[in-house]
């Protein structure tokens, strides 16, 4: 028998593989529910300090908005935050010569590159 904890983990990774997107812990929560309807958002933290910790997830910061969270390993990409639904999703690429906009003689060790709009149902709606 599968216990309820093992249950909740499943269910929060579950989410993530589903989604394909970043997702906050309000998201998570709402989703998971399917599946664990006593899930509570205690819990959806605990898993996901956890899933972080194992290096199943990865922290996505933004600008001025709440972690969010997606699966590690992804290729290198960047990310759309939709500003009427405030959901975030994975822009596949990477703009040519990022780096060439460091000043001259700075080394760049990494970058983000966020965009902010409405997405495709927002923009519709």
């Amino acid at each position: 028998m599968i216990t309820r904890r093992t249950q909740q983990r499943h269910a929060i990774r579950a989410t993530f593989e589903n989604a394909g997107r970043p997702l906050g812990p309000h998201e998570i929560l709402n989703i998971a529910r399917d599946v664990v309807p006593g899930l509570g958002i205690a819990t959806v933290y605990r898993t996901l300090k956890k899933l972080v910790s194992d290096g199943e997830l990865q922290v996505v910061e933004l600008p001025g908005a709440p972690s969010r969270y997606e699966l590690a390993g992804l290729a290198h990409h960047h990310h759309f935050h939709c500003r009427d639904c405030d959901r975030v999703f994975d822009v596949e690429g990477c703009p040519e010569q990022v780096t060439d906009y460091a000043p001259p003689g700075f080394r760049t060790e990494e970058h983000a590159v966020v965009l902010y709009g409405r997405c495709s149902a927002c923009a519709t709606g």
